[in-house]
């Protein structure tokens, strides 16, 4: 059983060179976080992994810059600063595929830091607001430090961890990093609908969380049985489900339950979840498995990007060199979405950047990472309507995507587009212009 202790108790079991997973999301432990660094004096080398957190990420900070090192699968606002200037990396990867790092032992854990409900009469505490790769994190790591926290709530699924498979177990009790947002602007609320038109009843989504995200569910008030099997969801969702549009019933895979890996959002959000049998609670290699994913009827993902350019190369990671986010899980639900019967992955972004930039381009930036080929890609939207380019050549994609650029841009775009395929033009296959 689990030895109850302090925080700095705990931590000492931590050594020079070792190797830590950090829960994620809103799940980071904080307050074993905080006394990690307080007692960084005697520490070297220390290696820290995980997915994107929330909060605060005290390790990063310059000051331990030779003492802890992050290692990122997925960059959240918190350590993009620390990864841009060095004192951070990076690790692509496919969301459904960490587990697998761990299990085989590629990165071999020696500590995993996590946060719990309190344990329940029978000794068993929930994870939470995100199983992700956790599981697998605690199966491999050496020791397991838990913080049992009030306000963590006991999901449902298969979060639920024994105390026996807890080293140490810290009583400490905050408050989850929560975020409101602001009200979807008329530009998000025109992507919201213009998605919103390509779902149909029935289908299975498959959505992010932010502002455009939450515009496409507010425009679903209408439909009917949809589904959710999804990796993340936050707030927006929790209207559908009280209005009884999201009821699951023609889903393939756990019908009726609304499936995910993690969630974050308000304390609504939160209370909203807590002992509620409806939200299964799913490990990521399961929930993001593309065999899984395309079993559901009507797939429909609904993924961003940073730029996209005429060809359908998807940048979703990074602005140039300078990595942003990460590979995440869009290419397993946009596969997956391709793969269900009736499926619809889906691309949604704004036309422009807030500086009126183009992010529909004819090449992507230097450096630009592509996290969806320009084979995966079938549906674009933004604020000026639908491109569909699933099976159209180079030349009809470019017509396709320019027409839902922004205005201003469009002119250039075509000039370029007829610079670049010229030689299929003056060959009188394609007429560009």
């Amino acid at each position: 059983m689990a030895t109850i202790i302090s925080a700095d108790e705990a931590l000492k079991v931590i050594q020079s060179g070792d190797k830590i997973y950090v829960h994620s999301v809103a799940a980071a432990p904080q307050h074993l976080l905080q006394q990690l660094v307080r007692r960084s004096g005697d520490l070297q080398n220390v290696e820290l992994y995980h997915l994107h957190t929330e909060g605060d990420a005290p390790y990063t900070r310059p000051e331990y810059e030779g003492i802890f090192h992050t290692n990122a699968f997925f960059i959240g606002k918190n350590i993009r600063k620390a990864i841009a200037e060095g004192r951070g990396s990076y690790i692509p990867v496919f969301l459904s595929e960490i587990p697998r790092l761990f299990r085989q032992n590629i990165i071999k854990l020696n500590v995993a830091l996590i946060s719990v409900s309190l344990p329940d009469k029978n000794g068993f505490c929930s994870l939470g607001t995100s199983l992700d790769a956790t599981l697998a994190a605690l199966e491999s790591a050496d020791v397991v430090i838990a913080q049992a926290n009030k306000f963590v709530p006991r999901t449902w699924g298969n979060g639920q961890i024994h105390l026996s498979k807890i080293k140490y177990l810290v009583p400490f009790d905050e408050p989850l990093p929560t975020v409101t947002w602001s009200e979807p602007t008329e530009i998000e609320k025109q992507i919201g609908n213009n998605v919103a038109s390509l779902v149909e009843d029935g289908a299975t989504l498959q959505m992010g969380i932010g502002n455009i995200p939450n515009a496409v569910l507010a425009a679903l008030g209408n439909h009917k049985d949809l589904g959710i099997h999804t990796e993340m969801f936050s707030d927006g969702l929790i209207p559908l489900i009280e209005k009884g549009v999201v009821t699951g019933r023609f889903k393939k895979k756990h019908p009726g339950k609304v499936v995910t890996t993690f969630l974050y959002g308000s304390e609504h959000l939160y209370k909203f979840v807590d002992d509620n049998p409806l939200i299964s609670m799913l490990p990521v290699d399961y929930v993001n498995d593309t065999s899984i994913i395309c079993q559901n009827p009507k797939v429909t993902a609904i993924n961003s990007a940073i730029e996209i350019d005429i060809t359908g190369q998807i940048c979703a990671d990074s602005i140039g060199y300078q990595m942003y986010s990460g590979v995440g899980g869009q290419m397993d639900f946009i596969r997956g979405a391709a793969l269900s019967e009736g499926g619809k992955p889906i691309i949604a972004l704004q036309s422009a950047t807030k500086n009126g930039e183009t992010k529909i381009v004819t090449h992507l930036k230097e450096g630009a990472g592509v996290v969806t080929t320009r084979g995966h890609v079938h549906y674009v939207v933004t604020e000026y309507g639908i491109a569909y380019i699933y099976g159209k050549n180079l030349v009809e994609r470019a017509k396709e995507l320019i027409k839902v650029a922004h205005p201003d841009h469009r002119e250039q775009l075509e000039r370029e587009a007829f610079e670049r395929f010229r030689h299929q033009a003056t060959q009188g296959t394609y007429t560009y212009m």
